[in-house]
């Protein structure tokens, strides 16, 4: 398990709906310093928050943040993308970007915050969603499937080192990635935030927060029709 008391935090894609709510509960539970990495950082109100730059479709910006968040014991990689095109269809670059930003950056980030990680026996926190199961999202949705399987192969990478590996995933959530979304029934950020941070510190390998993600977690293991009804017609 990993308490957040007095731990130091680095949030991706921190200025977004989730972001601002993930930086604002860590520092509600007691971390001592929170980066706020995003593309564009801002300032922050709170003299424990530390903005930083942070790219990650370029590897040097990668190196760079890490090289000045070396002190990080949580990292929790939560930035991403969601362009809406098909696979088939959209430009080749929007599919190439979504999985370089969602996927491969992450990996990138890990990977150079890992000794930090392992020195703290600190933690891992990888936002999915329910679409890491459910092909609605298109590119999005190939990209969080792709986290899943690099959490689940990292988690047994880092389990050695005493390093907690959180996954997390949850049904749609009113952020501005959510923004064209009408559904009236879209998380608030901080109901999400609130059981992520509790699986975290009560040692959990996985949280699935709501019932549509276990719903569609557990539908992995039928036909695939159980996940996409108008197959069984054709």
């Amino acid at each position: 398990m990993t308490s957040l008391n007095n731990a130091t935090v680095l949030v991706t894609g921190a200025n977004g709906g989730l972001g601002t709510a993930l930086v604002q509960a860590a520092l509600e539970r007691g971390a001592a310093r929170v980066y706020a990495a995003a593309r564009n950082p801002k300032e922050w109100d709170d003299k424990r928050v530390v903005p930083l730059h942070l790219d990650l479709t370029d590897p040097a910006s990668i190196e760079r943040a890490a090289g000045e968040a070396g002190d990080t014991t949580v990292l929790v990689n939560n930035a991403a993308v969601f362009p809406r095109g098909d696979l088939l269809s959209a430009p080749i670059e929007d599919i190439t970007a979504t999985i370089e930003t969602n996927l491969v950056g992450p990996i990138r980030l890990t990977r150079a915050l890992a000794p930090a990680l392992r020195s703290a026996k600190g933690a891992l926190v990888n936002v999915g969603s329910v679409l890491s199961w459910f092909a609605i999202g298109k590119a999005h949705s190939v990209s969080k499937a792709g986290l899943w399987m690099a959490t689940n192969a990292i988690r047994l990478e880092l389990a050695p080192d005493g390093v907690q590996v959180l996954g997390a995933y949850f049904g749609p959530t009113d952020t501005p990635m959510q923004a064209d979304n009408p559904s009236p029934d879209k998380h608030k950020p901080s109901d999400v935030v609130a059981p992520v941070f509790d699986a975290l510190e009560a040692g959990e390998h996985e949280v699935l927060v709501d019932d549509m993600t276990q719903r569609v977690h557990a539908a992995l293991s039928q036909p695939v029709t159980a996940l996409y009804p108008a197959l069984a017609s054709r």
